[in-house]
């Protein structure tokens, strides 16, 4: 038996020791259940709160990563579905995970803590009574789509600093800083792809929920969750059109450097054919042989001064022809 201590807070309940860890917020007949991190200690709570969840379902909640995915049951549902969180220091959106038991007066979240809009929505439930009942009020099912509806809501802030990073790549792209820009569209590039399975992943789960037939969520939440499918939609949308903005930046900075290494190539190769013919006199007077001006006090600068209008004559034919 796990020895509990509980610290009553308002309508609001957290119960916490050395074993786990569980957030509650309860308001008329519904009660929130938020588990951060959970261990052994909280299944074995909720498996004795709620004797009726499927083992399997339990055993989901302590794997690492699920895919996302809504599965029925006659007393409860059971939906995982992932939201994004930005890593400061890889430069890339992740996956957060968060697992629901949705039933009858009750709403269980399980994720790491790591969500802020999930974080904020509990701590600001705690505190004020309004916020509260606005969210418990109206049954276990309009609290699931409070929730959702938080995260996915999340999602636009996370788009808008995507389309300012795209912005300044757009601004920066025909400077001489290629090497630096093409880091940059190559670290947006693979955060667009990174959010977009994560997006995509989830517009399926929305849209089950949506048109399903379940016994838990009411017929009358159904338009509630379809303006939830339709953000989502849009967040792919934007995604998509990023991923088709990303891409056509990457094909101009490719074309922008290959024209700067071409324009390198040319003046390397122009300067190479200059030097060809000085190299070929300047070989012929260094061999150990009579050679026309050998005795000439003056040989050396005759011999300089001819290889210098021959280089003039080439760099004038040479932008003539427009090669330089």
């Amino acid at each position: 038996m796990i020895f509990l201590r509980s610290y009553l807070v308002s309508d609001s309940v957290r119960v916490d020791n050395n074993f786990m860890t569980l957030y509650q917020l309860t308001h008329g007949r519904v009660t929130w259940t938020n588990i951060i991190n959970p261990n052994v200690a909280d299944i074995a709570a909720l498996r004795e709160q709620y004797p009726y969840i499927h083992p399997l379902h339990l055993e989901d909640v302590q794997s690492r990563i699920e895919r996302p995915k809504i599965d029925t049951d006659d007393d409860y549902l059971f939906v995982v579905m992932h939201f994004p969180k930005w890593d400061p220091v890889a430069r890339i959106t992740r996956a957060a995970e968060v697992d629901f038991f949705v039933g009858r007066g009750y709403v269980v979240t399980l994720h790491d803590g790591q969500l802020k809009p999930l974080n904020k929505l509990f701590e600001v439930a705690e505190e004020d009574e309004q916020v509260r009942q606005r969210l418990l009020g109206k049954g276990a099912n309009h609290t699931f789509y409070v929730i959702i509806d938080t995260l996915v809501d999340y999602i636009f802030p996370i788009l808008r600093r995507v389309d300012a990073n795209i912005q300044a790549i757009e601004e920066q792209i025909f400077t001489e800083r290629s090497q630096r820009i093409i880091q940059e569209i190559s670290i947006v590039r693979r955060d667009v792809l990174a959010l977009r399975r994560i997006v995509r992943q989830q517009l399926p789960v929305i849209e089950e929920i949506e048109t399903g037939e379940h016994a838990i969520i009411h017929e009358d939440l159904e338009e509630y969750f379809g303006d939830i499918a339709d953000h989502l939609r849009k967040a792919r949308d934007i995604l998509d059109e990023n991923h088709e903005v990303i891409a056509g930046l990457a094909e101009t900075a490719d074309t922008l450097l290959n024209h700067r290494i071409n324009d390198v190539m040319r003046i390397l190769t122009v300067i190479s054919f200059i030097m060809l013919p000085l190299t070929l006199i300047s070989s012929i007077y260094g061999m150990n042989i009579d050679l026309p001006l050998d005795d000439h006090p003056m040989a050396f600068f005759i011999i300089s001064f001819l290889m210098l209008i021959i280089a003039v004559s080439m760099l004038l034919y040479f932008r003539k022809r427009g090669w330089l």
